[in-house]
């Protein structure tokens, strides 16, 4: 009787213990947003081609797109740092002026992400100004249950953040500039 005993309450163990560890990564979430001192149509006129990230971006090296701004249009993002990954565009809308694309083909040694889905919107602000916002939500690069430093959540959401950022300073530039 003890025996049994000590194996029912064995196995309890097990199952409480093992689900507990086979977890995996839980989305993270990335948002950043900026004002820009011109008008939105302006601002709107210098993202709204999704091939043209090199534009406004300075952490890339070239963006090239196939299918245009047409759900299902690609484009291959080289950065500046080495390495490449593929967008592939999920909705665009020229009169509400955003865009929602997914990474299609990662490359974690380049950018520690496995996935994400982002939205690039532009909206009327203060003053005849404009909000941008960028957001993104995804998953690190290691997906397994321990994953190394470089390709943690936190490896993630600061390479996000920090691509969103220099683009959005860079946009803001631009856009004031011209």
């Amino acid at each position: 009787m003890n025996l049994l005993r000590t194996f029912a309450f064995h196995a309890a163990l097990l199952l409480v213990a093992v689900p507990a560890q086979a977890h995996g990564p839980t989305p993270q979430k990335v948002e950043e947003s900026i004002t820009i001192a011109a008008a939105p149509e302006t601002v709107w006129a210098a993202v709204k081609d999704f091939d043209r990230l090199v534009a406004w971006n300075p952490l890339v090296e070239s963006s090239v797109g196939t299918g245009g701004n047409e759900a299902g249009g690609e484009r291959v993002v080289v950065l500046k740092s080495g390495g490449q990954f593929t967008d592939s565009l999920d909705e665009y809308n020229d009169k509400d002026m955003f865009y929602s694309y997914r990474l299609a083909t990662p490359d974690i040694d380049a950018f520690p992400v496995s996935f994400y889905s982002s939205t690039l919107a532009v909206k009327p602000g203060a003053g005849g100004g404009s909000e941008v916002t960028w957001d993104a939500r995804l998953y690190r690069a290691d997906t397994g249950n321990f994953p190394s430093e470089t390709q943690n959540d936190q490896a993630a959401i600061d390479a996000v953040t920090a691509f969103f950022q220099a683009g959005l300073k860079e946009l803001k530039i631009k856009a004031e500039g011209e």
